[in-house]
């Protein structure tokens, strides 16, 4: 018997050490093919140019990287609110029968294509934008109300399992010291699974920010410094995914350093993620 479990031990050991592994070689990959032209251009000139022109030789990301960060805090106004709210009403108010026609609905968002959601931005999104605010429809707008949909299921699910792990005599208390259900949910639950939510925010950035076919179909992917939330933008993501196709060379190389940009955040805020106290009332 105790054979047997060594032998899964080394084998689930292995298994790890696999996963760990092919990070670690797609990091080494991504830095060696694309930290060449970091380093000849400069890594100011790099993250902070404002021109986007490989066949110039001019690679500035700052505009890309702006408009990452306009459609990832767009996406988080809308959909934290709405997510957080999800939670709350399936956690302490929902019954039973709700909660079960509610929850599948969710699963369902989380396994959606991202190319559907493009879609429906691209035929229902954008005309409601460019016919509201007489534009092209096409902007980081269209892009924030289609990434806080995304987000959704990762909001609601993390932040409603924190919600029903916080101690049934926390809230119990609340009420017995005459505060009303509301009070409780929001002076009490809400504060001790603080850090589950918040958690779930940074986690549901990382899935804004990674998104990739969605955002190219609906932002406009313009490489000008966006100037407004009705502004055309492209992400970093948008930007690899557009031009790899036929870059070659020094181009090519630019965009794999767009990639060191985007991994590094990527995986600042998975340790930020990890960081963040999971005891529940800390």
């Amino acid at each position: 018997m105790k054979m047997t479990e060594r032998i899964f031990e080394k084998l689930l050991l292995i298994c790890a050490g696999i996963a760990v592994l092919g990070v670690v070689l797609i990091a080494l990959f991504i830095f060696a093919e694309g930290w060449p032209i970091i380093y000849e251009t400069g890594v100011i000139n790099f993250l902070f140019g404002k021109v986007w022109a490989p066949t110039q030789g001019l690679y500035g990301i700052f505009p890309m990287i702006l408009g990452s960060f306009y459609v990832t805090l767009g996406a988080l106004i809308i959909g934290v609110p709405i997510g957080l709210g999800c939670a709350v009403y399936l956690s302490e108010i929902a019954s039973l029968k709700i909660s079960r026609v509610i929850k599948p609905g969710i699963e369902l968002l989380a396994g959606i294509p991202s190319v559907i959601y493009g879609l429906y931005g691209m035929t229902i999104i954008v005309p409601f934008i460019r016919n509201v605010f007489n534009n092209q429809g096409f902007s980081i707008l269209a892009g924030s109300i289609i990434l806080a949909i995304m987000i959704l299921p990762t909001v609601i699910n993390i932040s409603k399992d924190s919600i029903e792990a916080v101690p049934k005599e926390y809230k119990e208390g609340s009420l017995a010291l005459g505060s009303s259900h509301w009070q409780a949910i929001i002076k009490v639950i809400l504060p001790s699974a603080r850090s589950g939510i918040i958690s779930s925010v940074v986690l549901g950035m990382g899935r804004a920010i990674g998104e990739t076919m969605a955002v190219i179909m609906i932002t406009g992917n313009s490489t000008a410094i966006p100037k407004s939330i009705l502004s055309t933008a492209r992400t970093l993501t948008g930007n690899i995914g557009i031009e790899m196709g036929y870059a070659s060379g020094e181009h090519q190389k630019a965009l794999f350093a767009t990639g060191i940009v985007l991994f590094v955040f990527i995986m600042g805020l998975n340790l930020l993620a990890n960081l963040i106290p999971k005891k529940v009332g800390e």
